[in-house]
């Protein structure tokens, strides 16, 4: 299957928003879970969107790219939704680092 290349970049967009608005359902899953099981995080999206429009030209700070990913600005989702890491969640955080480094 061939797909041009301005079809293939529309449907990497609407799968882009689809994660997007799939983990801005899921606030029960804690970005320390998507490092550890993924590798990636919310953050991380925000960090490559910003990237992604730096690459463009666009000025976009890091906090507004948290609010694209996160749809609403970053300390109310922390205080709204994120929990204290547990025990378990930080060893397996570290040891994924480690494995990394």
């Amino acid at each position: 299957m061939s797909i041009d290349e301005k079809t293939q970049t529309e449907l990497e967009a609407a799968a882009f928003r689809r994660l997007v608005s799939h983990l801005r359902e899921r606030t029960d899953v804690q970005n320390i879970d998507l490092m550890n099981l993924g590798g990636f995080c919310r953050n991380c999206l925000s960090k490559w969107y910003r990237a992604a429009a730096e690459d463009r030209g666009l000025e976009l700070d890091y906090d507004s790219a948290r609010e694209i990913v996160y749809g609403m600005p970053y300390s109310e989702w922390k205080e709204k939704y994120q929990t204290e890491a547990s025990a378990e969640q930080k060893a397996a955080f570290e040891e994924s680092h480690k494995a990394q480094g």
